[in-house]
């Protein structure tokens, strides 16, 4: 599979941003430290979710007036612009990228200290568009071995398919090695207002108005006391 296949898997701009505020809120209650998935309502003039695994791998999702645009980078993929010394994109990645997208390529945060662009795989939406993109005419590195999940690290994004709940289940017991409650977890990905119970249904020692300042900056919904 390639950003192609993710693409044509990948809802539609509004759930994707609901998603995205659902695993921030998740990763926030499970685990207060250095966010894995993470969002903010700030992000200049747009809003943005980002994801970094702490080993390299990141996404970052980018909602902005125009729509979506998503840039993975995957540390070990062979399409990555640091396979040579030159660092550049692997070709076709930006073919076809609206020039409302533009900024987001010179966007310092997606930048290495040379002001490049950084990415494996790169995908956008625009508002009224059927349908996710990216670049045209790709041919995509070979796989390297069995244990090569895919060329360009369009798997980093598996999490947000429509599965969404127990993927999110299965990492946290991948990751943080706990079982959480499935319903619980369906409760943030439908966005029903936050409450005390569901909190405490993922984390015993939290309650919602110790993480009030951070569902503000995610801009969730919590439940009138």
């Amino acid at each position: 599979m390639t950003a192609y296949d993710i693409a044509a898997r990948l809802p539609a701009i509004d759930e994707l941003r609901k998603r995205c505020k659902a695993l921030a809120v998740l990763e926030r209650i499970i685990d207060g430290g250095a966010p894995y998935y993470a969002y903010t309502s700030r992000w200049g003039r747009d809003e943005a979710a980002p994801m970094s695994n702490g080993s390299g791998d990141e996404w970052t999702i980018v909602f902005t007036s125009h729509g979506g645009f998503i840039r993975v980078f995957d540390h070990e993929s062979a399409m990555s612009p640091y396979r040579d010394a030159d660092h550049e994109l692997w070709p076709g990645l930006l073919d076809g990228l609206p020039e409302a997208f533009h900024p987001q390529v010179a966007e310092p945060a997606f930048c290495d200290e040379t002001g490049q662009f950084f990415a494996t795989s790169v995908l956008w939406r625009l508002t009224g568009d059927d349908r996710w993109r990216a670049g045209e005419g790709i041919v995509f590195a070979p796989l390297r071995g069995p244990y090569d999940f895919g060329p360009d690290g369009y798997y980093l994004l598996d999490i947000l398919l429509d599965d969404i709940v127990d993927r999110f289940v299965e990492f946290c017991g991948d990751y943080y090695e706990i079982q959480v409650d499935p319903a619980a977890v369906a409760h943030v990905v439908a966005h029903r207002p936050l409450t005390d119970a569901a909190v405490r249904a993922l984390n015993p020692q939290l309650t919602v108005a110790l993480v009030r300042e951070d569902l503000a900056e995610i801009d969730y919904p919590v439940a009138a006391p």
